[in-house]
């Protein structure tokens, strides 16, 4: 009787075993994977990433960096003053939908995303303009998606790319001949990835001749093609303040992008001079942006009317 015993607590206890072992154990959430500065490395397409404690502490530490900008920006010939903002966050990605993961997967990509923003008056009517950029964090892949959409009171415009091998656009527009397209083109590098690039690593940032697509937002408020331009990309360090500079070959405009020498490389401020307005208005401006505040937060859970506050502290209207 004993021994019967015995086998039936032995059975009972490993057949309780095996449906507690065999239970969906709970997955980390993205944010949780991500959000972890003690983690050491991550894992993008397989390949093992090491970060800085200081590069950690920074991206990894669940917060956006939020920064903002007066804005002398040019539009239709003339300067218009305005602000601009520039989120700054990492999350994870998914490669195949090239959308935010919901939850933890090995497959995701961790990026640095960008929400790039601008808001200015034409006269009566305002501009609202956004660009988002996601670029892989480790720093050795092109952007995998960007999104361009600009709104004023005569309708408004968007752009999407989508990096699967080449690089797939889809573009809206009010306008007759811009209607709605959708295109390939070869990679190159994209401007707009540079910002995030910069942050990550300026000294890995292209110099020299180099072949590129200009920013989505020049292309479309300027009616232009999005296609490659050749340019010419110089780094100049001077002391805590380096610029980065684009001059195009074959258009007229160059960007400059000033920012802090040291980690965590926040943007100063940046120049934009080139064309302004169309036919006998066009003239040559420069757009203009001046660093006002920076600061971190989680600003998702900021959404209730007493954060209100902290566009104050941004200096934002």
């Amino acid at each position: 009787m004993k021994n019967l015993r015995k086998i039936s607590f032995y059975l009972f206890a490993t057949i309780s075993l095996l449906i507690v072992s065999c239970k969906e154990q709970p997955q980390p959430t993205a944010a949780e994977v991500v959000v972890a500065p003690q983690t050491p490395v991550s894992t993008i397409n397989n390949e093992k990433i090491k970060y800085s404690d200081a590069f950690k502490a920074y991206w990894f530490a669940g917060e956006a960096e939020l920064a903002s900008y007066k804005l002398n920006q040019a539009r239709y010939g003339e300067m218009r003053d305005g602000e601009a903002v520039l989120v700054f966050v990492t999350e994870d990605f998914l490669p195949k939908e090239q959308v935010k993961a919901d939850k933890y997967s090995k497959e995701n990509i961790p990026v640095l995303k960008i929400n790039f923003t601008k808001k200015f008056n034409t006269g009566v009517y305002p501009y609202s303009i956004i660009n988002s950029i996601f670029y892989p964090v480790n720093n050795k892949n092109h952007a995998i998606k960007l999104a361009f959409a600009s709104q004023e009171w005569c309708g408004h415009v968007y752009t999407q790319l989508n990096n699967r091998g080449d690089f797939n656009l889809t573009s809206h527009s009010y306008f007759e001949g811009e209607a709605d397209s959708d295109f390939t083109l070869p990679q190159n590098i994209l401007e707009d990835e540079l910002w995030a690039q910069l942050r990550i690593n300026p000294n890995s940032l292209p110099q020299g001749t180099i072949t590129l697509i200009p920013a989505l937002e020049f292309s479309r408020l300027h009616h232009k093609a999005v296609e490659a331009h050749q340019a010419v990309a110089e780094l100049v360090a001077n002391g805590e303040e380096s610029t980065y500079t684009i001059t195009y070959s074959d258009i007229e405009r160059i960007l400059k992008i000033k920012f802090q020498t040291a980690f965590p490389h926040q943007i100063l401020g940046w120049e934009e001079t080139g064309k302004s307005g169309f036919g006998d208005n066009a003239k040559t401006l420069t757009t203009t942006a001046t660093l006002i505040k920076t600061i971190k937060s989680a600003y998702w859970s900021k959404n209730h009317n007493s954060d209100a506050g902290l566009r104050k502290t941004l200096g934002l209207k």
